[in-house]
């Protein structure tokens, strides 16, 4: 982040305008509205999107034309080192020059555009810092009902009221549905309906503990691989995991003789010797 700094203010000097231009004294839904029009980000859109991923990179898109770098990271470097979700999902770094969300991609696809927008509210606040851990509640709190109200406005609840008189398995189901049809999670869906009572606590803490019990079966799965096609290259997948704002800085960078390869590799995580081809597709919004 420091190295990006010096460089935007090295080549492009500015100041992304929202870094701490709120508190929490500014009601939830009118924060969300002001980062809505902000980010120019359609709710309509996103919902429209076949399926989480191309839902998460349409509000990707969005965010890192406002101005932020939004990175997907979730290790040290290798398989080896996983840092799970319940550790951190992500983290804010609320500089005016180079702001950055990371997403921990160890986390559920269908959480990552909650996360960004949960970090961005970081940002609009002006603190920076681990979301996840041990944080202040106050502010996670505030962060988490702002990136709901973008993601599923309070207003779209009244429909699932039914839910107060039914049994598990019939909340389970709608809730799966509900949350489909709008590519976000089952867990945010729950967690709304707790926050405004249309669910008991008890219930809710019924729906997270089979969300949970879920999420580990599917983690303890083995992955299997057609034998004609070992998935995306390892650029490929660096690539998205870096985002095209810093891929495209960096490419820039590197023409003007503003950065070497060593220092470019040291921002992008690789070997002086495989920058060259990780960023050879920097730009092409159709590569990962």
């Amino acid at each position: 982040q420091s190295v990006v700094k010096d460089l935007l203010e090295q080549t492009e000097p500015r100041r992304v305008d929202f870094i701490a231009s709120a508190t929490m004294d500014v009601p939830v839904a009118e924060l969300a509205h002001r980062i809505a029009d902000r980010l120019g980000f359609s709710l309509t859109e996103f919902r429209q999107r076949t399926d989480v991923r191309s839902a998460f990179t349409y509000l990707r898109e969005k965010v890192e034309e406002s101005g932020t770098f939004v990175l997907l990271l979730g290790n040290l470097g290798s398989y080896q080192t996983n840092i799970p979700a319940n550790i951190f999902r992500g983290y804010a770094i609320a500089d005016p020059i180079a702001p950055f969300v990371v997403v921990n991609d160890q986390d559920a696809h269908v959480a990552w555009a909650f996360t960004v927008l949960h970090e961005l509210t970081h940002l609009w606040l002006g603190t920076s810092g681990v979301s996840g851990g041990s944080a202040d509640i106050q502010i996670e709190s505030y962060c988490n009902s702002v990136a709901g109200e973008m993601l599923l406005p309070g207003s779209e609840m009244s429909g699932l009221r039914f839910l107060s008189r039914a049994s598990l398995q019939e909340t389970i189901e709608a809730v799966a549905q509900f949350a489909s049809a709008r590519n976000v999670s089952r867990p945010m869906v729950a967690y709304k309906l707790l926050r405004i009572g249309i669910i008991t606590n008890a219930r809710w803490r019924e729906l997270d503990n089979h969300y949970e019990e879920e999420w580990h079966l599917a983690q303890a799965r083995p992955t299997t691989k057609d034998g004609n096609d070992g998935g995306p290259s390892y650029y490929v997948v660096k690539r998205h995991r870096l985002g095209h704002a810093l891929l495209d800085l960096v490419k820039n960078a590197l023409a003007e003789g503003f950065l070497t390869h060593t220092k470019a590799g040291q921002v992008l995580g690789v070997k002086p010797r495989n920058v060259d081809p990780l960023i050879s597709m920097a730009g092409m919004r159709g590569s990962f």
